[in-house]
């Protein structure tokens, strides 16, 4: 080969290199510059309310805001859910105008605290796929850790727990 082919060829290998990189996700900021307690402060709340309550509340605010559950154990206080793939108009929004692209994938936690009292921790997560050249994907979660949005889902809770109870 001469030395003008492999030159070329270094070229458009460098190039493309430079290309492939430029594509590759951006780390996202840890999570761990907030402490547990912190996020908790934020991800949980207690209702004077009983836990058959929280959990049908809780239910019915992720189905009204167009939530699929994938599961639900009232046993065990446990729901996961998710809104449609690729929903442009998304559960932040319908809480108060946080946009978001993609899914949003969402998991509450009822559980007993003392008689009449419950603790309900939400955690929600920004989920995207990317796609790359010849057909290539990755998916790429990242948590929500605006404290806002978790106030908006908490409000609205507490207004389906008052509407099936009477109390808040």
């Amino acid at each position: 080969m001469n030395t003008i082919c492999k030159l070329s060829a270094i070229a458009v290998l460098t190039q493309t290199l430079i290309a492939c990189t430029a594509t590759l996700p951006a780390i996202p900021p840890k999570a761990a510059s907030r402490t547990p307690l912190q996020l908790q402060s934020f991800e949980a709340r207690e209702f004077e309310t009983t836990k058959i309550a929280a959990f049908g509340s809780v239910l019915t605010v992720f189905q009204d805001l167009g939530y699929i559950v994938a599961s639900a154990d009232r046993e065990t206080g446990f729901i996961t859910a998710a809104s449609a793939a690729g929903n442009k108009t998304s559960f932040w929004e319908s809480l108060g105008g946080i946009a978001t692209s993609g899914q949003t994938k969402a998991t509450a936690f009822i559980e007993d605290m003392r008689p009449g009292f419950v603790s309900v921790r939400l955690n929600f997560v920004n989920a995207r796929r990317r796609s790359f050249a010849y057909g290539q994907t990755n998916d790429v979660d990242s948590p929500v850790l605006d404290p806002k949005a978790y106030e908006a889902a908490f409000e609205r809770i507490g207004d389906a727990i008052f509407v099936r109870t009477g109390s808040r």
